[in-house]
């Protein structure tokens, strides 16, 4: 992945900014309280909009939030609070490749499958032999012993290549480590899940995703015609890359804060959803050479085809509950679809790497804005 040309700012810089916010939130006491809107709503054909202080944030300072956004290569983002939207910055409809972002989105497909009792519990301790996910190479006898479940939390052991360059540089010796005992963030890994489902369900990825989300949500710009799987000569499993809007993400990151309920109807498995953002991988067994180096955010853990967020690495007030139980879809160059439960909040964020793949939002970067975020809360004393 190309070295970001934007402002990385260190961890530290990041905790004064969170520490910066309980501050100000101490200091706006006296402000007379304002009623806050304490419905949530999901969006009909367009998207709801209101006043960031109706649901307790601070126009003003997501004004400083849209200023920092402009010095970056964000191509749109948008905020979401109970279902409307605060902040929106860029065109919002325009449809880009989402990158690893697809990773998150192909979990919440299982969980359509698993709550139509298409894919079971037992299909989830199958083997990648059980399976019939063979190679072009085959398996070692240790290999074979991965199950699915293994794959989507990206502890496979199965190091087999898939044509991408960064990540080949950083693959163990194949058979050095056994399945479910390592965590090495690998397409092989992802790309054989995507393999799996078809399996599975019996339906095409892109399809389903027509079909059992796009449809559903009510999504505005979903093309099926622009889905696309990529074939590398390494492997028989192809990245199934997804092209969507962030607006169309947003729809997919409320979908999972309402624990896959849309408009009274279950879309996903709720328990499907609480399991795959259940930290099965924490931050300091997240492998520090190849992943940090790959370019994935810092301080995350991981679950199931979700970076969820370590709160063990930030005790104390730190964060002022802002990110408790937080999770995030990231993409090459800076796209994510991040859930912060305790906010009742959707974040967005696009990087248009189809108009220029050298375009990158850093980590850093992208945590700086969620701790804007976290410095515009005012709750029922916003002025």
């Amino acid at each position: 992945m190309p070295i970001s040309r934007n402002l990385v700012l260190p961890i530290a810089a990041l905790t004064l900014l969170f520490a910066l916010s309980l501050r100000s939130l101490a200091a706006q006491t006296t402000v007379p309280a304002i009623k806050l809107l304490t419905d949530s709503v999901v969006p009909g054909t367009a998207w709801q909009e209101t006043s960031p202080e109706s649901v307790g944030y601070s126009s003003a300072k997501l004004d400083a939030l849209r200023a920092w956004v402009k010095t970056q290569d964000t191509g749109s983002m948008m905020v979401i609070v109970r279902g409307r939207v605060i902040f929106s910055y860029g065109d919002v409809s325009h449809t880009s490749k989402i990158a690893s972002v697809r990773k998150s989105v192909l979990d919440m497909l299982y969980g359509a499958y698993f709550f139509k009792d298409k894919i079971k519990d037992t299909d989830l301790n199958k083997t990648v032999k059980q399976l019939s996910l063979d190679d072009k190479v085959s398996f070692l006898p240790i290999e074979e012993n991965a199950t699915l479940i293994q794959l989507m939390a990206s502890r496979s052991g199965i190091y087999i290549p898939t044509g991408n360059e960064d990540q080949a540089k950083i693959l163990p010796q194949r058979g050095s480590e056994y399945p479910g005992s390592y965590f090495l963030y690998n397409n092989w890994d992802f790309d054989a899940v995507g393999t799996a489902f078809e399996k599975l369900a019996g339906k095409d990825i892109f399809q389903a995703l027509q079909d059992d989300l796009a449809k559903p949500l009510g999504m505005q710009d979903f093309v099926l015609s622009k889905q696309k799987k990529n074939y590398a000569p390494e492997s028989v499993h192809p990245e199934y890359a997804m092209y969507l809007s962030t607006r169309d993400m947003a729809r997919l990151g409320l979908l999972m804060l309402d624990c896959g309920e849309w408009n009274g109807k279950t879309i996903i498995s709720c328990d499907w959803a609480r399991y795959s953002t259940y930290l099965q991988t924490p931050f300091r067994d997240i492998n520090p050479t190849g992943l940090r180096n790959y370019g994935e955010p810092e301080r995350w853990g991981y679950g199931l085809l979700w970076w969820v967020w370590d709160q063990q690495m930030f005790p104390g007030n730190t964060y002022i509950g802002f990110m408790q139980g937080a999770y995030t879809a990231a993409g090459t160059g800076g796209t994510y679809i991040t859930v912060l439960p305790a906010k009742g909040m959707v974040i967005v964020h696009q990087v248009d790497i189809d108009k220029n793949y050298q375009a990158s939002v850093s980590p850093s970067s992208y945590m700086a804005m969620l701790s804007m975020l976290a410095n515009a809360y005012c709750g029922d004393v916003c002025q």
